[in-house]
């Protein structure tokens, strides 16, 4: 079954058939017993260098596995060892979609939850319009670099988090455009955060984990 490990093993390396190719995923197993439902994590912007392994989406897949739900987590296209290239948003979302539907192979019964980071907030909340999902986290939205204008109402639990010194993504562009949806988030705001959450983790796992239980 999806996200049982064996003693010893947190998580494990897994191949995802993609959209263009192969998609590299690990899963991260939940803390202990069967896992209430699995979440589908996706990193930050494929092209400044980052993957599955940014610190940020790993303090997210850690925070679903402390609250007894799997994680996978996976590289998109073209980063790592996921075949194809960028792009802009559309096929990364196409790449998430593959995931949540190998997910529901797996184990046809098990809830599904998207999370993502930064470019991957973005995806993450592109899949949720397209898909069935329990509940969606996104982490410091870039709302003024991609299309979020356009997107379709979110009707599942959303928690979205932001640093309030986000050096990245203006933290008043957020706000102004959580005001324009009919149905917000809740929105949390952590204090003398930057971007990439530095010292803040256990902040932002703290939230994530809070919100999690709750579902």
């Amino acid at each position: 079954m999806l996200g049982r490990c064996h003693q010893g093993v947190s998580s494990y390396p897994v191949t995802i058939p993609g959209p263009v190719g192969v998609l590299e995923g690990r899963v991260d197993c939940t803390a202990s017993g069967e896992p209430q439902g699995c979440a589908v994590i996706c990193h930050p912007h494929a092209l400044f260098g980052v993957s599955m392994h940014n610190k940020v989406a790993h303090t997210l897949a850690k925070s679903f596995a402390d609250c007894n739900y799997t994680a996978v987590r996976f590289n998109f296209r073209g980063i790592g060892g996921s075949a194809g290239s960028y792009d802009e948003g559309i096929g990364e979302t196409d790449d998430a979609m593959a995931v949540v539907d190998w997910v529901m192979k797996q184990q046809a019964d098990m809830p599904v939850i998207l999370a993502g980071f930064s470019f991957g907030s973005f995806v993450a909340l592109k899949a949720a319009t397209k898909t069935q999902t329990k509940a969606l986290i996104t982490v410091a939205p870039p709302v003024r670099m991609f299309d979020f204008e356009n997107l379709q109402a979110i009707d599942c639990p959303w928690l979205l988090i932001q640093g309030d010194e986000d050096e990245v993504v203006d933290i008043n562009s957020v706000i102004n455009w959580v005001r324009t949806l009919q149905r917000p988030p809740q929105m949390e705001i952590i204090n003398d955060c930057s971007h990439f959450f530095h010292g803040k983790l256990i902040d932002l796992r703290s939230i994530c984990e809070e919100f999690i239980q709750k579902l």
